[in-house]
């Protein structure tokens, strides 16, 4: 059985992973394992989302990451892009800004170096990049909106946050996201219905289900 496993900054960015995967493939049995930051019952009553993109490069790096193809089918490797120059990859080339799909080639390459190029090449095909520009908040605006702000890439969580105010009655902490929040908003995305409907609008959720559809996975 096809089994994903997911290597993420954080657990709210696995609750939608996941909604993704069940909606792009019709099933809510997908099987699925979160490497990366693991979380255990306790975590997931646990209003902070934990593991951050330092946490995510140095798993990448380490003997856990190549030792979990041995259990797990593919992998998806997840980050935003908004703090990329952190990890010394800058969003601008010759003064301009770069596009979405030249910053998610650059993040991946950051990638493969980290997982080091003989490995990737060997399991490359295993490998899937959900790379968010300029954060996985914006992937959830086109679920709220219908003008041009489904297709933001920056200020993303205070455009989403002023949807959900009216919309849904809560909003959310940016240093202290709650999960059950991002299980309330993209569970829409279980839905293949919806999916097909809200990722088109955002370039980098585009490119992601790309990615999925370039593996031709049959579960």
């Amino acid at each position: 059985m096809t089994h994903f496993g997911l290597v993420t900054e954080g657990i709210t960015d696995q609750e939608i992973i996941s909604n993704i995967l069940i909606g792009y493939y019709n099933n809510p049995d997908i099987l699925i394992t979160e490497l990366q930051p693991l979380r255990d019952e306790t975590d997931k009553n646990r209003a902070v989302s934990f593991g951050g993109w330092g946490n995510l490069l140095e798993y990448c790096q380490s003997p856990v990451f190549k030792q979990a193809f041995q259990s797990v089918s593919y992998i998806i490797l997840q980050i935003d892009t908004d703090v990329c120059e952190d990890y010394e990859i800058s969003k601008k080339e010759n003064g301009e800004d770069l596009t979405p799909e030249q910053l998610i080639k650059k993040v991946a390459d950051k990638f493969i170096g980290l997982i080091g190029i003989d490995f990737y090449r060997q399991f490359q095909h295993r490998i899937i990049f959900a790379i968010a520009v300029h954060s996985i908040e914006c992937w959830l605006l086109p679920i709220y909106y219908t003008d041009n702000r489904k297709h933001k890439t920056v200020n993303c969580l205070p455009t989403l946050n002023q949807a959900l105010s009216k919309k849904e009655g809560f909003t959310i902490d940016a240093s202290n996201k709650a999960l059950i929040y991002y299980q309330r908003i993209s569970d829409v995305f279980s839905k293949k219905k919806n999916l097909e409907k809200y990722y088109p609008h955002n370039p980098s959720f585009n490119i992601f289900i790309q990615n999925l559809s370039t593996q031709n996975i049959q579960l």
